[in-house]
């Protein structure tokens, strides 16, 4: 059986729509990475196709990563099936705004320079929150799959419920910042309105393509980091499972299953924690020491539990 054979067959029951979505918007990342070499246009400091980059990635693993999951449930697949494909309209409809404005040379996000522009904003905020009462759904009704191993069972759920607390973080930057507020109070008119930075101005020096600020705080760190975790906690899993096959301790399902629970708390832990200290305007870089000690607290905390669970005694865990 040839490798693309045997990818069909594991693949064969997922979700297509979003499976081939994922594909179309890793084809727009490879070409947003060709528009970076050939476009050297930039907007509030960052290369302008920068933005479609990291959203065509975001997306893309996203997709792929529910496609999996839908196929994961023994009833209610078709309406999970219809949540899905309204998601991917909605976040095709944002991607294709974000180009859009990328092409004009204009923000795409917080914009409210012109009529069209600030129009173009509310359409994607209402999208944004559709997507995400699509994506809580989803999330309600993954909790109804079956998955004989108990680690992922639990990594599928706790992994969905921390990447749609993740997306709702978005819901943080949409405000009027205190100089924007002025500005609106004073002549009724701002060129932004909303922001992902805390304590500086957007546009700022950031770390490199991911552009996350290096001098004040960044709600987008949160953001990222909780959606992400429908891909991180999954792994965390799947990593436990190719282990078990060299660490007899981990052979145990469930030594896996408490273990996925620590990671999970962690991980969570994880995303209140950069939130804090982006709401702080403190920078992922330069931490002060109030993060550096719930940082070691939280460090502390994940290592003691992952001690707990593979030394306590193992017993079969109730569904």
């Amino acid at each position: 059986m040839t490798i693309l054979t045997d990818l069909r067959d594991r693949t064969s029951t997922w979700h297509r729509p979003s499976a081939y979505f994922a594909g179309v918007l890793a084809v727009a990342a490879v070409g947003c990475i060709a528009l970076l070499l050939l476009d050297q246009r930039t907007l509030l400091g960052a290369p302008i196709w920068a933005k479609p980059f990291k959203f065509a990635i975001s997306g893309s693993l996203y997709f792929f990563t529910w496609s999996w999951l839908v196929s994961l449930l023994p009833r209610f697949r078709r309406g999970a099936g219809i949540a899905t494909d309204v998601a991917l309209v909605l976040f095709g409809g944002e991607y294709v705004l974000i180009v859009f404005q990328a092409v004009r040379g204009r923000a795409s996000h917080f914009n409210n320079a012109t009529p069209f522009d600030a129009a173009l904003f509310q359409v994607m905020g209402v999208m944004v929150a559709a997507l995400w009462v699509a994506t809580l759904v989803l999330t309600v009704l993954l909790m109804f799959s079956r998955i004989a191993d108990r680690a992922t069972y639990w990594a599928v759920r706790t992994g969905a419920v921390v990447s749609l607390i993740g997306a709702g973080l978005g819901a943080l930057m949409v405000g009027p910042t205190p100089q924007q507020s002025a500005s609106l109070k004073a002549t009724g008119m701002s060129d932004l309105v909303g922001a992902h930075s805390v304590g500086v101005t957007d546009g700022g020096p950031g770390l490199p393509l991911l552009g996350w600020s290096t001098t004040g705080g960044d709600l987008r760190i949160p953001h990222f980091i909780g959606m992400h975790a429908l891909q991180a906690l999954p792994l965390l899993a799947l990593g436990l499972g190719l282990l078990a096959t060299r660490l007899p301790r981990l052979r145990e399902s469930a030594v896996r299953t408490r273990l996925v629970w620590v990671g999970s708390a962690g991980y969570a832990g994880l995303v209140a924690l950069v939130a804090w200290q982006a709401e702080r305007g403190e920078s992922l870089v330069h931490p002060g020491g109030a993060t550096l000690t719930a940082l070691a607290l939280l460090v502390g905390a994940v290592a003691l539990g992952g001690l707990v669970a593979v030394y306590r005694p193992a017993r079969e865990l109730a569904r």
